[in-house]
């Protein structure tokens, strides 16, 4: 059956009030505050309606209704606003002008930026390791136990490591290490690291005085590498979102943010059959999954699609959809005219 206009306005409003109030809404509501030009019985009506094709909810407390994941969808499809203020664009804009020295960077910037305008959590999910090889690993040492390895892949996409020995390590020891690593590795497959650091243990152990040390380092980095690069900021906002009043569901929603792989296949669409997917018309995806909503748009980094990243923004299914969806179209493409 398809939507009335009316029952479209009505849902627009529901949405609207429920993003803004967390309360659910009744036809009262509707008439006072939003101005429907309809009788509170027409509205009750159409609600009831709309609950029974899907796109509304009744919570057993309250004689109101909220949006089900389906309501969102058609929301998010038919009802966003387009476009974004003027003055947050010159922002954001004055913000890119500070060009940061690689795309990991730049978009772990932007997780702050979107984290902070919108009070939700954001998330950056990186390049598919399974396309790319390494190009070149630089190491920093902070102090005798400490230093900082720098991975580069063929495509310019870097990752940090810090690495923290139990016993003091020579900068002579780190660079024979990282010149041996540099000379047999570039050109392998990130997935294919552990395996061939493996192979060259021998001949780390005739040149490298704190072999063991080094070398457990290294192989606990590749292994992260060959991971999924999953990376979020922000996430303390949801503690301050009425949703996650429950402190079982906040559990629920902590182990999301450190499952890689949940999220790599519901952006990818590899759905279990309980999730909600919407695509505004610049390519931006929601996915709604249970009572948590994951709207992600893609960076383009190269030609290949393999070598793009997502960034994401995750949060109870009462977001400010026209903002989220508006602030992440801006600022991808932002970063993909600086790095692409």
């Amino acid at each position: 059956m398809a939507l009335t206009q009316r029952m479209v306005d009505i849902l627009k409003a529901i949405v609207d009030e429920f993003v803004s109030t967390a309360e659910p809404v009744g036809s009262k509501t509707l008439v006072d505050k939003y101005g429907l030009p309809y009788s509170s019985a027409t509205i009750r009506n159409d609600m009831a309606t709309l609950e029974s094709l899907g796109y509304l909810e009744k919570p057993h407390t309250s004689a109101g209704r909220v949006p089900s994941n389906k309501g969102y969808q058609y929301y998010c499809e038919h009802l966003l606003k387009k476009d974004m203020d003027e003055e947050v664009k010159n922002a954001l804009s004055n913000i890119f002008d500070r060009r940061s020295a690689n795309i990991e960077d730049a978009i772990k910037e932007s997780c702050k930026i979107v984290s902070e305008m919108t009070n939700l959590a954001t998330g950056m999910l990186g390049p598919d390791a399974k396309s790319q090889t390494l190009e070149h690993i630089k190491v920093f040492q902070i102090d005798p136990k400490t230093a900082v390895c720098v991975f580069i892949t063929n495509t310019g996409y870097t990752e940090n490591k810090t690495f923290n020995f139990p016993e003091a390590v020579t900068i002579e020891d780190i660079e024979t290490c990282t010149d041996i690593l540099n000379d047999r590795l570039k050109g392998t497959m990130i997935n294919d690291l552990p395996e061939k650091l493996e192979s060259l243990k021998p001949l780390l152990t005739r040149s490298v005085q704190r072999f063991e040390m080094l070398y457990n380092a290294f192989a606990g980095a590749f292994v992260k590498f060959a991971s999924e690069t999953l990376y979020f900021d922000g996430t303390s906002n949801m503690m301050y979102q009425p949703e996650y009043a429950d402190i079982e569901k906040l559990k629920q929603l902590t182990k999301f943010f450190d499952d890689s792989k949940l999220f790599r296949s519901l952006v990818d669409r590899q759905k279990s059959g309980n999730e909600v997917v919407a695509v505004t018309p610049k390519g931006t995806e929601l996915v709604w999954k249970d009572d948590i909503a994951i709207v992600s748009s893609q960076i383009r980094i190269s030609d290949n699609p393999d070598d793009n990243a997502r960034l994401m923004v995750v949060g109870p299914r009462r977001m400010e959809y026209s903002r989220v969806v508006n602030l992440l179209d801006f600022i991808c493409k932002e970063i993909e005219d600086m790095f692409h």
